[in-house]
């Protein structure tokens, strides 16, 4: 394992979900693989994508069913008609899918009954190579996938209800009523480790694509799981529930940029205690995972290793909440011995304190700097291109802002920024870009909306807000249209010594 080099770097920040595809919703197929040749093309060396993890209620990558598992919503459906497991007619078509939004209630209603088809099929006249290989991965997964196929399975029984309202027997996992759900829905548990299989397959097949073409896949790993998880359902003593396993307190952040009262995300927080009397094994494990997955980890909200805030479960808002003391460098030190050089990005936006700071450079870790809080007036500020360092990733915005062109148009005043720049307004956009190539940070990465220049309407998520969210989707003809921006942008990147 290769820690993360100072090499100068860019890329784009674009989702799976993202991506043009005939099946509503972005893929690990054909598409995918043109994607990765566009960012090689355009001398571009890294994608980030957001978690892939299956995901919940409000369909956000960050509130998913696993920290483990992959999402069933991205698997190609075209590829397994070249395996045999579907007729092209049971391929449904995008039709009247919108090419711009995700329609996730119809994408997962349309994927759930071609899977199951491609299940039976499966079976039915799969080679046997290809059974011996679901066995092989059945048993590289057992740390999670048991656990989390028997947690989907009583989900679906459950009518989709949290498992915490699930009959007690089962919410506390006593051993006859397990083995006896093993039982009853065997079928139900299989299928879903199928639908496991394809994904990591699949996955495995398009990170090997995007190694050989030079690019380098940045992952996203959220510090904390959902309530609704096989996690916390399979592992209650490692989070901070109390006897009737729910939580006292859940995770949010204070007041910040994003929001006035902060951010009451409700996830429940971890007992740090017991994670550390294990040597951290469960945290090994997930780190283990996402590095098998990415070349390089984004590790969403690093300030909450340090201290983290911590919100009374029956508040109304995040602002009731206090810091508490996180587990500090002997996390860090935990998964450097047991996992080598930690290839990580820490997300340390944000109220950042001395502690998290000098936890970061203990581990040598990149920071992130955003261009659209640069801006205050202060030169002070630390976002600003000339109080840069190299080891940070620079982003014109993150999946949490809105878009650069939205951003600025909603300026009440952007002469600092066209002063800093010594542009205009027809012109900042590109001369924005070029600043963030050239600055001393190693990596330079932007949303794809940025590059094509669209406004707020393709904005990817509002923090705080639970509806409308994830579902933005770049058209094929916008992708199409876009060769003279990725020209523009290779141009930028090899002036600015990142190809």
């Amino acid at each position: 394992m290769k820690s993360l080099s100072l090499d100068r770097r860019s890329g784009l920040l674009m989702h799976v979900t993202s991506l043009p595809s005939e099946e509503g919703i972005g893929t690990l197929g054909r598409q995918a693989y043109a994607w990765i040749d566009r960012l090689a093309a355009s001398g571009q060396r890294l994608w980030q994508i957001l978690p892939l993890g299956p995901t919940g209620y409000g369909n956000s990558p960050y509130q998913c069913y696993s920290a483990f598992a992959g999402n069933p919503l991205l698997i190609d459906l075209q590829t397994l008609t070249s395996y045999g497991w579907l007729a092209p007619s049971e391929v449904t078509a995008e039709g009247s899918c919108d090419e711009k939004r995700v329609d996730f209630s119809r994408v997962r209603q349309v994927k759930r009954e071609a899977l199951r088809l491609a299940y039976r099929a499966f079976w039915q006249r799969a080679e046997d190579e290809w059974k011996s290989r679901f066995n092989a991965f059945e048993l590289s997964q057992v740390f999670w996938l048991e656990d989390y196929a028997l947690f989907m399975a009583l989900h679906e029984r459950y009518g989709a209800s949290s498992w915490q309202e699930w009959s007690p027997e089962l919410k506390h996992r006593e051993v006859q009523a397990m083995e006896n759900a093993r039982r009853e829905l065997f079928d139900e548990i299989e299928y879903r480790k199928f639908e496991q299989f394809l994904f990591f397959t699949q996955w495995k097949e398009l990170h090997a694509y995007a190694e050989k073409r030079g690019i380098a896949i940045v992952g996203d790993l959220p510090i904390y799981v959902s309530y609704d998880s096989s996690d916390c359902w399979a592992h209650p003593e490692l989070f901070a529930l109390d006897d009737a396993l729910r939580p006292h307190f859940v995770a949010g952040v204070p007041p910040d940029y994003f929001s006035r009262t902060g951010q009451l995300w409700g996830n429940p927080l971890y007992n740090w205690e017991r994670l550390a009397a294990t040597g951290y094994a469960w945290w090994i494990e997930r780190m283990r995972q996402s590095f098998a997955l990415y070349d390089i980890v984004r590790l969403d909200h690093f300030r909450g290793f340090e201290a983290y805030w911590s919100i009374p479960a029956d508040a109304k808002t995040a602002a009731e909440g206090e810091w508490r003391p996180g587990p500090g460098a002997s996390l860090f030190e935990a998964l450097r011995k047991a996992l080598g050089d930690l290839p990580l990005i820490a997300e340390d936006l944000g109220l950042i304190t001395p502690g998290v700071e000098e936890l970061r450079d203990h581990f040598d870790l990149p920071g992130m700097k955003v261009l659209q809080f640069a801006f205050d007036g202060n030169a002070d500020n630390p976002y600003l291109p000339h109080n840069h360092r190299p080891r940070s990733v620079l982003y014109t915005g993150t999946h949490d802002n809105d878009t650069l062109m939205g951003w600025f148009h909603s300026l009440g005043d952007r002469c600092y920024v066209l002063d800093y720049l010594g542009s205009d307004e027809n012109s900042f956009r590109w001369d924005l870009l070029r600043l963030q190539q050239m600055s001393v940070s190693s990596m330079a990465i932007l949303p794809l909306q940025d590059l094509l220049g669209l406004g707020s309407e393709a904005r990817m998520n509002v923090p705080g807000t639970v509806e409308g969210n994830w579902a933005w989707r770049c058209s094929q003809e916008e992708m199409e249209g876009a060769q003279e921006a990725f020209g523009k942008l290779k141009r930028l990147s090899a002036l600015y010594g990142r190809t």
